[in-house]
């Protein structure tokens, strides 16, 4: 195998032969064939190094290392080319992932060894591919050369020569005892070789000068290194100079290179957090859909014990849909809808939906407009329109709509309690035809409904709370001298707000006031205020909010339209004995329904308060001022804040996200999982949106389009 190789050799150049000859070896030795072939950078050309390969490997391949190889097993060459699995052609990948074990060792060579070596003409006629960064510009052996510790071999020699030889002083004993350490008295070695180490005769002691004691002389002056050692030197440094070059493009490399692994890892770990967020969502659905099943199973334990006793058994308590957390029933069509998108629209109104509610989805749903005194009653099953209900006086600003019952409450100050089954297309076609005959503008006022013998409903009224019962109004409540604009009932609990700046209570069984609740009087006797952004207590003067009309221009929306909001009393809710209300002087107050006093007031709207949401743990209140705020019951502080570009006019929230319309065309939804804001606009409205409702993944909202839109979530 020797004769082998000094065969291919004779045709090397005279460089490379002087290489393997070892009488040549003072002329050109290992390491200058090395340096003239592989010092120079890549140049990116493919050729260039198939040649450095090409003359190096005569000289890694010494006839002692091959004869070392040859001499551990006697395989001809055409057995180890059957040993490889399927005679596959040998490549630099082969070779990089083969363990290199060709040592001197009594280590066992393998076969694969042996088949690497009998390749090497094959692997040096390859090309290389051309790696970028730092293999572009600096060779491989630079970068060798360059990071190895002996690279420091020529700054430490010279350190050495630049010693001079003085006195004992006891310069490193001084050192370790400062340090608190003990050391033996012995000489320090030296790490540069003798052959380095240049010898300066030292100035006998004997020829110092005797006499006047002069100053002393530096230090370097007592040495001489002369031209060659500072030539020396210099070239050293220039050397040393390139290696922190290379040593430095070599670190910003594996800088970049970790980088790019953090990039990855951080796109991982968004992936996984997206996932625990999902997680989260997910638990937090069961936990609505148990607390949903555990409701259901008291109302039908409750109407089972009703159908054993009709007489005395109570009536199944349900909670209101606005408490509700469960999934609803909904048809298995709706699954196949897409989500985020308007699948139907309701158009029948002239003017902008002022209010709306529906009591299930798919279910019965009722909307009022602006300057409309009759809220129109859909079937969202159909998408058509049922009847009207007929009785106020005035525009209609708040409706609450539960399973068949319905509560409006109007300019007029009044509140009337309509039963929805009773309400027949047909009637309400009739009542308009009659109302354009026979109406009365003297009339004092507007009351219950009362059939006349010739079956034509007047506007007269009767006995006081009550209604006709041939009629779909079943009661009414009187007491508010202006317009009622928020109302909120429970069970037989009826909360109301108004523009004169006051709430009631009152029982929806006999139609009488419980309670009256002053709000001037609470902003005239403030109790413990609870800030949440510093904002003082008046923000809204009270000079202001005692007017005898509350009227504050609301921001423009995003078409620029703008209008006098007037409404004092934006929202009403009670859980409990606890009663939230939030009112034009951008205060949310928390009222005890069992005395009617005020006992807290959060305070951090710039603007009057336009809608809340009340639950055992959390309030919702949005505002004029373009936020949003979720405040803790326990604590009194705000909890989180959302920013908007205009008014909030309506939200509604629950475990898992916050829907608020925003003064923009689309509906705005926040998910309180992710913190991410999203949007809903497909097919939707074409101004900006004003009231929403949703339950589940059903929602119905009405913008300044008089249109009423349908969504599913």
């Amino acid at each position: 195998m020797s004769s082998k190789f000094k065969g291919k050799s004779a045709n090397r150049p005279d460089i490379t032969r002087a290489a393997l000859d070892p009488e040549q070896s003072t002329v050109h030795s290992k390491m200058d064939l090395v340096s003239k072939t592989l010092f120079a950078p890549f140049n990116n050309k493919k050729k260039d190094s198939s040649r450095i390969l090409t003359d190096l490997a005569p000289v890694i391949m010494t006839p002692r290392m091959i004869n070392a190889a040859a001499t551990v097993s006697s395989r001809s060459q055409s057995s180890l080319g059957a040993s490889a699995p399927g005679g596959s052609r040998l490549d630099f990948a082969t070779l990089g992932r083969a363990p290199m074990r060709l040592t001197l060792g009594t280590r066992r060579i393998t076969s694969r060894d042996l088949q690497i070596i009998e390749a090497t003409d094959e692997l040096l006629d390859a090309e290389i591919p051309e790696a970028g960064g730092i293999a572009s510009d600096v060779s491989l052996l630079r970068g060798f050369n360059a990071t190895v510790p002996s690279s420091e071999k020529n700054r430490t020699r010279r350190k050495q020569m630049r010693n001079v030889e003085t006195p004992r002083i006891g310069l490193k004993k001084l050192g370790m005892s400062a340090r608190g350490m003990m050391i033996e008295d012995e000489e320090e070695r030296s790490i540069a070789s003798e052959e380095d180490v240049v010898v300066v005769s030292r100035l006998d002691e004997r020829g110092k000068r005797k006499g006047k004691r002069r100053g002393r002389e530096s230090l370097s002056s007592a040495k001489a290194l002369g031209k060659d050692e500072l030539r020396r030197q210099t070239q050293e440094i220039i050397l040393d100079k390139e290696n922190l070059h290379v040593r430095r493009s070599l670190i910003n490399s594996e800088i970049a290179e970790i980088n790019n692994k953090i990039k990855a890892l951080d796109s991982i770990r968004g992936s996984l957090e997206q996932d625990l967020l999902k997680l989260h969502e997910d638990e937090l659905e069961l936990d609505d859909e148990l607390e949903g099943v555990q409701e259901r199973i008291e109302f039908e334990e409750a109407a089972f014990r009703q159908s054993d006793n009709t007489k005395t058994a109570p009536a199944p308590h349900v909670a209101p849909s606005r408490r509700r957390r469960g999934p609803v029933f909904l048809p298995s069509e709706h699954d196949e809808l897409p989500p985020g998108v308007a699948f139907m629209t309701l158009e029948s109104h002239l003017t902008p939906i002022a209010a709306l509610d529906f009591s299930e989805p798919y279910g019965t749903l009722v909307s009022a407009s602006q300057a409309d005194s009759q809220p129109r009653l859909w079937d969202l099953m159909t998408g058509s329109e049922i009847g009207r209900l007929r009785g106020h006086r005035g525009a209609v600003k708040c409706i609450q709509v539960e399973d068949n019952l319905c509560l409006t409450g109007a300019e007029d100050g009044s509140v009337r309690l309509w039963d929805l089954r009773l309400v027949d297309e047909e009637d309400w076609e009739r009542d308009g035809l009659a109302d354009v005959v026979e109406e009365d503008e003297g009339a004092a006022y507007d009351g219950e409904l009362v059939e006349k013998p010739n079956g034509i409903r007047s506007n007269e009224p009767s006995e006081a709370g009550t209604a006709d019962q041939a009629g779909p109004c079943i009661r009414l409540f009187e007491g508010h001298s202006k317009a009622v604009t928020a109302l909120y009932f429970e069970d037989e609990c009826l909360v109301t707000g108004a523009s004169d700046k006051t709430l009631r209570q009152w029982d929806l069984a006999t139609g009488q006031c419980v309670m009256t609740m002053d709000i001037l009087w609470a902003i005239s006797h403030p109790q413990p205020t609870i800030t949440g952004t510093g904002i003082p207590n008046h923000t809204f003067p009270s000079a202001a909010a005692s007017a005898g009309h509350f009227a504050v221009p609301t921001p423009p929306s995003a078409d620029g339209s703008w209008d006098m909001y007037e409404d004092f009393v934006g929202g009403v809710q009670f859980w409990g004995y606890g009663l939230v209300s939030g009112s034009g002087d951008g205060a949310v107050r928390m009222w005890d329904m069992r005395t009617g006093q005020a006992h807290r007031t959060l305070m951090g709207h710039t603007g009057p308060v336009t809608c809340l949401q009340f639950d055992e743990m959390h309030i919702a209140s949005g505002s004029l001022d373009k936020s949003i705020r979720i405040w803790d019951v326990r604590t009194g502080g705000t909890f989180e804040t959302l920013k908007y570009d205009h008014a909030v006019t309506a939200l509604q929230f629950d475990t898992r996200k916050v829907v608020a319309a925003t003064g923009e065309n689309n509906v705005k939804i926040y998910n309180r999982t992710s913190m991410q804001h999203s949007s809903l606009s497909t097919n939707g409205h074409t101004q900006p949106v004003e009231r929403l409702r949703y339950m589940d993944r059903y929602l119905v909202s009405g913008g300044r389009d008089a249109a009423v839109k349908i969504w599913t979530l």
